[in-house]
């Protein structure tokens, strides 16, 4: 009976991949439907797997919509299985549009330390590799300012009993990963991982940072 709770509880922490389509699913370039944009801004961060980086950003309050995808590679167009190998280069990120005249960016900057261990170097709970590496990225100087910033006071601080060992990089381009990782804690709440990972990581956050929440996505 041991041995068989722990296959079972081995299943079910597997990495963002425990019930998503098979490894050889092969999707087209997914683009998102635009919305109106008007007045809005992007940011852009990796910090684990981006089904839960994308739940916790669409539970802030001024961000309008998150976009799960690829970055900080070198491989063009690049695909789920491609990523897994560790040899893209590119993180597990999210594209977050915000309205700034409700959250600012250096508030996003403080979710994305918030909400995921920055000291654990390729890696993020049960998911490991470089994909799954820490990134804060900049898209002007400002940005990078506040990230840099940011990351300084976390250490003065004290914030973290190791070292941050998080990435601040230019954004050179992001990619969007297929269409059924899009909103996947969403639409797959039954999802072991999405129940024992993604969703305990959601609650952690809001209940750290009730004041940035739109409301309470999880009771």
């Amino acid at each position: 009976m041991k041995t068989i709770i722990i296959i079972l509880s081995f299943i079910s922490l597997q990495t963002c991949i425990s019930n998503s389509p098979s490894l050889n699913h092969k999707d087209p370039i997914w683009e998102p439907s635009r919305i109106n944009q008007n007045g809005l801004k992007k940011a852009y961060f990796a910090s684990g797997c981006f089904w839960c980086v994308e739940a916790i950003y669409e539970s802030v309050k001024g961000v309008e919509e998150v976009y799960s995808g690829y970055s900080g590679g070198q491989t063009i167009n690049p695909n789920y299985n491609q990523i897994g190998t560790g040899k893209t280069g590119h993180a597990e990120a999210v594209e977050v549009i915000y309205d700034p005249k409700v959250v600012s960016y250096k508030t996003l900057v403080q979710v994305f330390f918030g909400s995921h261990d920055p000291t654990t170097e390729n890696r993020q709970g049960p998911d490991y590799g470089s994909q799954y590496r820490s990134i804060a990225f900049y898209t002007s100087n400002d940005e990078k300012t506040i990230i840099q910033n940011y990351t300084q006071i976390l250490k003065e601080k004290h914030m973290f009993l190791k070292k941050i060992v998080t990435e601040i990089k230019m954004l050179e381009k992001f990619y969007y990963a297929e269409s059924y990782h899009q909103d996947y804690e969403k639409n797959n709440p039954e999802d072991p991982y999405v129940k024992q990972i993604s969703i305990p990581r959601l609650i952690k956050f809001q209940e750290s940072y009730p004041e940035l929440l739109k409301k309470l996505l999880i009771n």
